[in-house]
């Protein structure tokens, strides 16, 4: 079967629509890692931490991990109906799904650390960590499939 997408037109266009999409969510989603570590390096430092350091962290995290859901469930939209293909037949498929699990377990126990329930911090960041760092084996993986 051909690829609609290699053909050119608006279906070319398109295809690139959800890898532009995951670079803004994971740029997004590396800032709040970035801000997190620094709120976790301040607190085993013992360092006073502002409250707009929290803020400003949250105010990146959740619309990143909002962007990468969405993101998330464009791929296989984009594979089906733009590509022609199968969904879960990549590599980049299956990574996928690891680092969405990572990135909305990292959210769950943000969340938790939010509302002041428990101290799940360590894990909290872990599971942030290897998120993106799943998310950027998916990425390298994706490049296969571009049209």
């Amino acid at each position: 079967m051909t690829d609609p997408a290699a053909q050119g037109g608006l279906a070319r266009w398109l295809a690139y629509a959800h890898p532009a999409w995951m670079l803004a969510a994971l740029t997004l989603a590396a800032l709040a890692l970035r801000s997190g570590l620094a709120l976790r390096r301040a607190r085993r430092l013992r360092v006073r931490r502002r409250p707009e350091d929290l803020r400003r962290h949250l105010a990146v995290a959740k619309p990143a991990l909002v962007m990468v859901a969405a993101g998330f469930a464009g791929g296989p939209l984009s594979m089906a109906w733009l590509r022609g293909r199968e969904p879960f037949a990549t590599a980049h498929a299956w990574i996928g799904v690891a680092a969405l699990l990572l990135f909305v377990a990292a959210g769950i126990l943000g969340r938790r650390l939010e509302r002041g329930r428990g101290r799940p911090r360590d894990a909290h960041a872990l599971l942030a960590t290897l998120a993106l760092l799943a998310a950027a084996g998916a990425a390298l993986t994706g490049f296969v499939l571009l049209p």
